[in-house]
């Protein structure tokens, strides 16, 4: 997959490019061999075409170059001392790799491919140091060529992945738009294979949570902010093209999405951990209602579909989707004068399979999918005393009691940034007691009244409102026994 190089990126390249050399002075102090030398001036400074002719004619002597051979070692371990030296030849090497099309191929044909540039990986915990960057850049390039040299799996690929992917879990964590937009620009480049997603995946604290994070900036929602999400309370008028919430540009924003895009290919692999971990279909809920181009609202809409359709998400992800409001949000789409294909076709699937999901549904379900979902609002069947007076022992008793316990999940968060969560929750324990206060024993198990209790004294004046009605229902039946 072909993207723009990163401005920062390229900005420093061509810094190191411009930089002398003291080339002879390397070979007299015996930190590059004469011959070594040799072989770069051949490549270095001239046009791309006498390059690529040059190294087309004599490959294997430049694998060796930069990779060892029988000869001796890699000119980046013999230079490693020399950090002018080391970031030279990174640059050179990236040129080399981008301008002969076969070299990739040819340099995974070595034993161990990625020996010489693995250790500058860690060559600095400063995240601007040049040396692991230009390193990176390398990695990915040869590391992207390994997913279709060896579309399953390779050992030494396998064993380089995860290295390569925290180092730029790191650069993600950074203030720096423009070292994020490195790292995740290089996470598309070999995100290319189930293998390599699978990885990603297996390290999804380091890799996708950053990730996510950005995202969640875009939306407008902090990090431990939820209320804006389930809540669909920004609009497109908020978004710009020079940047969205938390000051997230455009093109930062498309390349996390296509990275998240990529790794949505294993969408029974990763649904239900997304949704559980980071509550992906809220967030791109919202995202869609702010997507200001065509690109970002096609990558969207194809990710929900990727993580929607496979039947071990169906049931968790849907109710979910609907709780948020996901099937309002792609009418609304719909109104928009939309002409991409793919994105059209995408949006016309996930409508269909919305629809037939809503259509089979009872109230009661669609009461436990919002539960389940782990998020509330005031939707009818809260306030419906009917609903209760003929589903609140199905509540308490279906799959073992798995509503109540859900909702004592809920109700053990502060909901710091949507209290309502927790009026809302205590409204429906309040009418659980009152239609079957011979369960009163099995809420208290699960630490419902307690929990009940505490929150009479909450900040929040509906908290506390629902919380008395809730406890009142307790005493009323406290006499018998």
């Amino acid at each position: 997959m072909s993207l723009d190089p990163p401005t920062y990126l390229n900005s420093l390249q061509n810094n190191i490019r411009a930089r002398p050399i003291p080339w002879e002075g390397a070979v007299r102090a015996g930190t590059i061999t004469d011959q070594d030398l040799r072989k770069i001036k051949a490549v270095d400074k001239v046009r791309k075409e006498q390059r690529r002719q040059t190294v087309e004619a004599d490959v294997g002597t430049y694998r060796a170059l930069l990779l060892g051979g029988e000869s001796g070692k890699s000119v980046l371990e013999s230079a490693a001392k020399r950090a002018d030296v080391v970031q030279y030849v990174l640059v050179l090497t990236g040129d080399l790799l981008n301008d002969v099309p076969g070299l990739a191929s040819v340099l995974l044909d070595h034993p161990d491919p990625y020996k010489p540039f693995l250790p500058f990986l860690t060559h600095s915990t400063n995240p601007e140091d040049p040396i692991p960057l230009l390193t990176s850049s390398v990695l990915a390039i040869i590391l992207s060529a390994a997913q279709t040299k060896f579309p399953k799996s390779n050992t030494k690929t396998d064993e380089a992945l995860p290295k390569l992917y925290k180092y730029l879990s790191g650069l993600t964590k950074s203030q720096d738009s423009g070292l994020q937009d490195i790292a995740v620009q290089e996470y598309s480049a070999v995100l290319r294979t189930k293998k390599a997603r699978e990885l990603f995946w297996k390290q999804r604290h380091e890799t996708v949570g950053p990730l996510v994070d950005i995202l969640r900036a875009a939306a407008g929602a902090g990090k431990d902010t939820d209320s804006t999400l389930w809540s669909g309370g920004a609009s497109i008028r908020t978004a710009t093209e020079a940047g969205l919430g938390g000051g997230v540009g455009l093109q930062l924003l498309y390349h996390v999405l296509l990275a998240i895009w990529q790794l949505s290919f294993e969408g029974s692999l990763v649904g239900k951990g997304l949704e559980e971990e980071h509550e992906i279909i809220p967030l791109y809920t919202q995202l869609l209602r702010l997507s200001p181009k065509e690109k970002t609202t096609r990558l969207l809409l194809s990710t929900l579909l990727n993580l929607l359709t496979p039947s071990t998400n169906r049931s968790f992800l849907l109710a979910t989707a609907v709780s948020v409001r996901l099937p309002n949000c792609l009418s609304n789409l719909k109104g928009r004068h939309l002409t991409d294909p793919d994105l059209l076709d995408d949006l016309q699937s996930l409508t269909n399979m919305l629809d037939e999901y809503t259509s089979s549904q009872t109230t009661l379900d669609e009461y436990a999918s919002e539960v389940l979902a782990g998020h509330l609002k005031w939707s009818p069947p809260h306030r419906d005393g009917n609903f209760w007076r003929e589903n609140a022992s199905k509540i308490i008793a279906d799959n073992k009691g798995e509503l109540p316990k859900k909702l004592a999940e809920i109700m053990g968060k502060s909901w710091d940034s949507d209290k309502q969560v927790l009026a809302i929750a205590c409204s429906d324990i309040g009418w659980l007691v009152k239609e079957c206060p011979e369960k009163r024993g099995e809420l208290e198990k699960l630490g419902l009244k307690a929990r009940v209790m505490e929150l009479m004294s909450e900040s929040d004046e509906t908290v506390r409102y629902e919380s008395l009605k809730a406890v009142g229902e307790w005493l009323r039946y406290s006499f018998d026994g």
